[in-house]
């Protein structure tokens, strides 16, 4: 079992040891005042954490773990008539985690929305012997560089005819989206991370640069975003967090929040 350091406050792994993680110095994380540490995927599994796999919606499967690790997402087993796709990564994996996956059969293809997220992908793809689809922009983040990442450009990739990757450049230049058009049985989802930010007033989201140091994401950046999401229909948003939905009209809470957004960042 891999003993690759993985850092314990953001859940990245890395492909050898060393003294920093370039994920938490970044301005868009932190390093705790106590200091970097690690841990590694052996310690992790054999430690106090258990898995926590639920429905979180339609065709939605959440994968995390109980307690919480590192940031704290919960992936999402997407259900699609194409295939089972995992969107975005939780760094704990287990034997419970696999067995479960394969019963509701398997998965095709891992995507994943932002380097936060990254974690432990390279186990995830060789326990399921699947691709990793990540934006070209973001790839200076990937810690544990490995033939399973596939890296794609420009502003949409389909991952299948029911499937849609769209790089918005929120939070990261790489910060991407999926669209699940069959989602919300048939009136569509989309699956952000915190790309676009489910928050507690469901009647909107957020968009950030930085979420744990509250730094605002450019203007231009969200206006483009808004733009791009126009052209797609959704009823439901699913964020990173476990029961985070916007539960309906989510087309109409996109609009209406960069639309406030922007008013609120103008000079």
């Amino acid at each position: 079992m891999s003993t690759m350091p993985i850092c314990l406050t953001c859940g990245t792994q890395y492909a050898a040891p060393r003294p920093d993680c370039p994920i938490c110095e970044d301005e868009r994380q932190y390093v705790p005042p106590s200091g970097q540490a690690w841990t590694d995927f052996a310690t992790l599994r054999a430690g106090e954490h258990r898995a926590a796999v639920r429905e979180q919606g339609p065709g939605l499967i959440g994968i995390g773990s109980e307690p919480r690790f590192a940031i704290g997402q919960r992936a999402l087993l997407v259900r699609a008539e194409s295939g089972n796709v995992l969107w975005d990564c939780s760094a704990y994996l287990d034997d419970e985690v696999v067995e479960r996956v394969q019963e509701l059969g398997g998965i095709t293809a891992i995507a994943i929305s932002h380097p936060h997220y990254y974690t432990t992908m390279v186990e995830w793809a060789h326990t399921f012997d699947v691709p990793i689809h990540l934006h070209e922009n973001d790839k200076q983040w990937i810690g544990r560089p490995d033939p399973a990442v596939e890296l794609w450009s420009g502003t949409t990739k389909q991952l299948a005819d029911d499937l849609t990757l769209i790089n918005l450049g929120v939070h990261f230049a790489g910060g991407t989206v999926l669209h699940w058009r069959d989602g919300a049985n048939g009136a569509g989802t989309l699956l952000t991370g915190d790309i676009v930010q489910v928050i507690p007033d469901r009647n909107y989201v957020g968009f950030m640069y930085s979420y744990p140091n509250l730094i605002p994401e450019r203007p231009s950046v969200v206006r483009r975003a808004a733009e791009l999401l126009a052209d797609y229909r959704f009823e439901t948003i699913y964020g990173a967090w476990w029961e985070s939905e916007v539960p309906r009209d989510a087309e109409e809470v996109v609009r209406r929040s960069a639309k406030r957004y922007l008013e609120h960042a103008r000079d």
